[in-house]
């Protein structure tokens, strides 16, 4: 730790001499450093300036180079690179099968698709795969902490990375408390309680948020503190919680198929094609989780063989347990009596199998806590990442010196999943569960055509242009599908010509604009077709999604225009131009670890 002087100042060359008021540690300098916010004079004359920045930040592209490098020294130290494949394949797993299949498989089979919910999960799977190798591409090239953030500031610009990013950030939290909340009913289960009665009743406090949860507040802490200690060491909690919930997956597997009745199979497709289609757009929430895998590419040592079998081995391993448990599902019972709330439970009890439902419920906890883990580790680096950029404050950018770990942004984040968890209930957590992981799935594929097809002194004019007109046409021809799908349009006609909308523009990308950049060590393969039909899917999904989430998606992108406005594009605007009072690499290790939030 750095000692101080007598009258309270930092030694000299610590890069601040004057005494500073100080709170629980930290300064206004580790927040707004910028020149923008050194005096009201200065925040004043940057309002003035709104226009001419943000049409300097509004299309601002990030390089690689600045992501790979310049960004990264301002978190100071470095992430360790301690991950290989091995453990990236366990962090996929652990990252992706949560309890959620023990829910969404009841839903989907008794009132959507029947057995053909297999059908539903292996649509489900491939259209999620589509996004995988998307950000494998991106995370070969750019391994880095920030994931899709990063991405997107590299080939969309700063204004819609921070969108998107901040929209992700929101749904990460609201998630990552839908899973503490979660893993309290399932431990209830466990011990042969309700769920509430391991909750605190207040009733002074409004309906939906008077029962408080400590065991989440609990369990989110003890997550905080393995995922701030080491990487390694969460790399190893993850494998072996993963390994033991996949042990118990098998063991339903085994169990389940003892009790097959094939029978049970018939009728097969009970509501047609278009019920197996709307299941699977239920089930795609399943297979979402990945995309926290990708913010560890700064942490892995061979990114360029390690990120493609870690993040398409793990996806590839999930879609066929969840097919697999899907089958022994609807061959355990006729699919009209499986139950929506407890699918697998209720299954085995009507099998005879009792017993079984303490294994599902302690293999919900062990995938709920994975995931979890998961969950805070992306939150963190994601944040870590979007601090650089001073989009975020520039503290939570900081990176332990001595654990490699981003224990700030850890805290931060792992502070906001508690409060949310602590009061609201399960049933309005998941009416806030919003669109934002379909839209920035849908800005990678986006993107990584942008990236392949454009390159600023390289490509022409005109094939600019060209490709500006098709990926519109290629997003709008998806729109239109979606539209058709959500207002339950029968007429094959609509869906043919937006389907044929879709597959000429994708054509005309193949012959008409020439490839600008080809992937220096993984590419995806069949581009244009891959990542335009991943976008076609994500936004054709997105139909399914009632009308509510969109107007939250809308109400919390307004919110975030506020804070851009107001802060987020001058600090931006200052740390591009580098005209910042204190840069946070201009400190000394020992002066930023005093300012980690746990020491408070």
């Amino acid at each position: 730790m750095v000692s101080f002087d007598g009258d309270g100042t930092r030694p000299q060359g610590s890069g601040i001499t004057k005494p500073k008021r100080r709170f629980c540690g930290c300064e206004k300098d580790d927040f707004l450093p910028e020149e923008s916010f050194q005096s009201w004079s200065n925040y004043s004359k940057a309002l003035l300036e709104t226009r001419t920045r943000l049409k300097d930040r509004f299309l601002a592209r990030s390089s690689d180079q600045l992501e790979l490098n310049d960004l990264r020294a301002r978190s100071q130290n470095e992430l360790r690179k301690t991950l290989n494949w091995f453990d990236l394949i366990w962090f996929g797993i652990g990252a992706v099968m949560g309890a959620g299949v023990f829910v969404l498989s009841g839903e989907a089979a008794r009132d959507l698709a029947g057995p053909a919910v297999l059908l539903s999960y292996l649509i489900s799977g491939f259209a999620a795969l589509l996004s995988v190798l998307c950000y494998t591409e991106f995370a070969v090239e750019l391994p880095v902490a920030g994931g899709s953030f990063a991405y997107l500031r590299v080939e969309l610009g700063d204004f819609v990375a921070y969108i998107a990013a901040g929209n992700i950030l929101f749904e990460y939290v609201v998630s990552g408390a839908s899973v503490a909340r979660s893993w309290t009913s399932y431990f209830a289960t466990l011990c042969n309680h309700e769920p509430n009665d391991f909750r605190i009743n207040v009733t002074s406090l409004t309906e939906g948020y008077n029962h408080l949860d400590p065991i989440a507040v609990a369990v989110s802490l003890v997550i905080c503190v393995i995922a701030s200690f080491s990487m390694k060491g969460s790399s190893l909690f993850n494998s072996i919680a993963t390994i033991m919930y996949l042990t118990l997956m098998v063991f339903m597997l085994v169990g389940g198929f003892t009790k097959a009745n094939t029978s049970n199979f018939q009728p097969f497709t009970p509501f047609g094609m278009r019920g197996v289609l709307k299941a699977s757009s239920v089930l795609f929430f399943a297979y979402v989780g990945f995309d926290g895998v990708a913010t560890l590419g700064e942490e892995t040592k061979n990114p360029a063989r390690d990120i493609p079998v870690g993040l398409v081995g793990s996806m590839m391993i999930v879609i066929t347990i969840y097919s697999l448990l899907a089958t022994v599902l609807c061959l355990m019972q006729p699919y009209n009596q499986i139950d929506q709330d407890a699918p697998f439970s209720i299954a085995f009890q009507a099998v005879g199998m009792n017993w079984a439902k303490y294994i599902v419920a302690l293999g919900a906890l062990q995938g709920m806590t994975t995931v979890l883990l998961a969950n805070i580790i992306g939150q963190a680096r994601y944040f870590t990442h979007i601090a650089r950029t001073h989009l975020a404050p520039p503290i939570l950018a900081v990176i332990n010196k001595k654990r490699g770990t981003p224990m700030n942004a850890t805290i931060i984040m792992t502070l906001a999943n508690c409060i949310v968890a602590f009061f609201t209930n399960l049933e309005i957590l998941a009416s806030l569960l919003s669109i934002s992981t379909l839209f920035i799935f849908s800005l990678v594929a986006l993107g990584l055509l942008v990236r392949r097809y454009y390159s600023t002194g390289v490509t022409s004019v005109s094939d600019r242009n060209k490709l500006i007109v098709l990926l519109c046409l290629i997003v709008s021809s998806a729109i239109g599908l979606s539209v058709l799908w959500a207002m339950n349009v029968n007429l094959w006609v609509g869906y043919a010509v937006m389907a044929g909308v879709w597959f000429l523009s994708t054509l005309g990308l193949q012959l008409l604009v020439k490839q600008a950049r080809n992937p220096k060590l993984w590419g995806v393969p069949m581009v244009p077709w891959l990542p335009s039909a991943s976008v076609c899917v994500n936004v054709f999904i997105m139909g399914s999604i009632d009308g509510a989430s969109f107007l939250r998606f809308l109400g919390w992108t307004g919110v975030l225009l506020v804070y851009y406005f107001l802060v987020g594009l001058h600090a931006s605007y200052d740390a591009s131009k580098g005209d910042m009072k204190t840069e946070i690499h201009g400190m000394s290790s020992e002066a930023m670890e005093l300012k980690t939030i746990s020491t408070t």
